[in-house]
């Protein structure tokens, strides 16, 4: 992998891992659908001057309502459920594995020896951060979390399948498929289910978080990382996700005031050795 990409590659993760600390700010004044559907409102706002990719809209619906809806759906759930803020970032990262997995299903894109060691080094890694977590926890909550990176997972396999599309139009027809299931879930079961109430009532730290997940989040995060996944092989590409939960454990410890503890230092260090297994360069540069 080129240095420019894997720098894009950790820039993408950088962003994604201090979007697990704004979640609780985020869900102060909204529920799970309201706060999700805000965010792929806001995503979706380009759509008024990028035109709609030339892919069927069957795949535009079903990786919106996978990746998207689903997906934070899911994890908002579990954070309503009180998910730690660094427990949450650890268990997204389940979906690295289940994405080399499927890719090496469906898209036969298996990992080398030397992707393989670097994955489970940095796997170790996350099991030392989620030993440093605590008790408590609900199983509920656990469940939805990995539902929540089984659908980011999916997702992935499925933006690869999308050929030489425009990643920003992508992202952005697909964030406007993710509002609507969204709204009639936040109808059905939220006591208060006018999204417009619920803005107007809204705190400015909510507010921020809503725009910080709809543009920076995804626009640009999902964007980058879906020109990643459709340049390099799967195998290549998911390991770089393994930094979010370090930096969000660092998000945590300044935002919230979390200590790390050595045991959580030794976890990031395993996380960050793992990945410069995988992406440094072997032999001739591509």
């Amino acid at each position: 992998m080129r240095i420019r990409d894997a720098a894009l590659a950790a820039l993408t993760t950088v962003v994604w891992g201090f979007a697990f600390v704004t979640y609780k700010f985020g869900l102060q004044s909204f529920s799970p659908a309201q706060l999700t559907a805000m965010r792929f409102l806001i995503a979706a706002l380009p759509v008024l001057v990028v035109p709609r990719p030339r892919l069927p809209w069957p795949m535009i619906v079903l990786i919106g309502l996978v990746l998207f809806a689903g997906q934070f759906l899911l994890l908002m759930m579990a954070y309503a459920l009180d998910m730690p803020a660094g427990l949450g970032s650890v268990t997204q990262q389940t979906q690295a594995v289940l994405t080399v997995a499927l890719a090496a299903i469906f898209l036969r894109e298996v990992p080398t020896v030397r992707e393989g060691i670097g994955m489970a080094a940095a796997f170790a890694g996350l099991a030392l951060i989620g030993m440093t977590v605590g008790a408590d926890l609900r199983p509920a909550a656990l469940g939805l979390a990995i539902a929540a990176a089984s659908c980011w997972a999916v997702g992935n396999i499925l933006v690869k399948r999308t050929g030489d599309a425009p990643v920003f139009a992508l992202m952005a027809w697909c964030s406007l498929v993710a509002p609507w299931p969204l709204l009639a879930v936040s109808y059905a079961v939220d006591p208060q289910p006018s999204l417009v109430q619920a803005i107007l009532q809204a705190s400015w730290p909510s507010l921020a978080t809503a725009f910080y997940l709809g543009v920076p989040s995804t626009l640009f995060a999902y964007g980058a990382w879906s020109f990643l996944l459709r340049r390099y092989p799967a195998p290549m590409v998911a390991p770089f996700a393994l930094l979010s939960p370090a930096t969000g454990i660092v998000a945590s410890s300044l935002i919230l005031g979390e200590t790390v503890s050595p045991l959580r230092a030794a976890g990031m260090g395993l996380i960050l050795a793992g990945l410069a297994v995988i992406v440094w360069p072997v032999g001739r540069p591509r």
